[in-house]
């Protein structure tokens, strides 16, 4: 008996209708995000935003940019990076102690961290000049913009990498090597967290990706000494030219985007070693 297809014409044709629906709604949804940065981009190379590309294009708007806010290109990446540093310090441990003691305890700590994710920027950062801005040299310091940034940062990295835990199933591995012989810091560093990596990384580009555009925190934290990129971005379409805010943009995703495409490329990388590395599952007969 021949072999009737069951993807019949009509089905043919709802399959193409499906794709072409599906394309049409990613392109729209693209062109509504990444629309208004393509022109802000544009008019930060235009002579005269207001004329439009016919007015001819310029580097004029991205060099005056540089000249007036080169400084805080540098200050943001410092505060970035400390952030970074801060948060896989704390958070790594703290996502394993989560992982290992699950219970009321450990529910209420992770709620209570994701606190300052919950409260607005302005509110957080104002409980900070209150509680620790009289510390002495603290005020004005990058060190008081990267606390800030720790608090509200330190929750995506601790979920992040104890998702990645979990999955895993870390908690046999480090029991086994406990079995062994291994020391509690030995299992952490050589089992723990290279298993872990995806999750760290996957942790890390969130964490610097907030932090290099925090503004509200930043905002109210920052002084005339320590101003970033967004706080600088913000004064510029303030006070100056529509052109010159729209080559801050540009400056601004051509120091962000070469950092997020590599970050992204690590962790995709790490995310396949780690399938790599997990045996294929196998069938037990009775």
């Amino acid at each position: 008996m021949a072999k009737v297809s069951s993807h019949t014409p009509l089905a043919a044709r709802g399959d193409r209708w499906d794709a072409r629906l599906g394309a049409t709604v990613t392109l729209a949804v693209a062109a509504f995000l990444i629309g208004p940065v393509v022109l802000s981009v544009l008019a930060g190379l235009t002579k005269n935003y207001f004329v439009g590309l016919s007015s001819g294009l310029t580097l004029r708007w991205v060099t005056e940019v540089w000249s007036l806010y080169a400084d805080t290109i540098g200050r943001t990446f410092t505060v970035a990076f400390l952030t970074l540093a801060v948060c896989v310090a704390l958070g790594v441990p703290l996502a394993w102690a989560l992982t290992v003691f699950q219970g009321r305890a450990a529910r209420a700590l992770e709620e209570l961290m994701s606190l300052p994710v919950a409260v607005p920027g302005l509110a957080s950062a104002l409980a900070l000049i209150i509680s620790w801005g009289t510390v002495s040299g603290l005020r004005g310091s990058l060190w008081f913009i990267v606390i800030g940034h720790v608090l509200f940062t330190l929750p995506f990295m601790v979920r992040a990498t104890r998702a990645a835990m979990s999955q895993q199933g870390l908690l046999g591995l480090d029991e086994a090597a406990a079995t062994l012989g291994a020391s509690r810091l030995r299992r952490f560093l050589t089992i723990i967290v290279p298993n872990a990596a995806p999750g760290i990384l996957t942790g890390a580009l969130t964490v610097l990706t907030l932090s290099i555009g925090e503004f509200n925190l930043t905002w109210l934290l920052h002084t005339p000494l320590t101003k970033t990129l967004p706080v600088g971005l913000a004064d510029s379409y303030a006070s100056m030219r529509l052109e010159i805010a729209s080559a801050y943009t540009l400056v601004f995703l051509l120091m962000l985007l070469p950092l997020l495409v590599g970050l992204q490329w690590l962790a995709n990388r790490g995310t396949r070693r780690a399938h790599a590395a997990v045996p294929p599952n196998t069938t037990t007969h009775s």
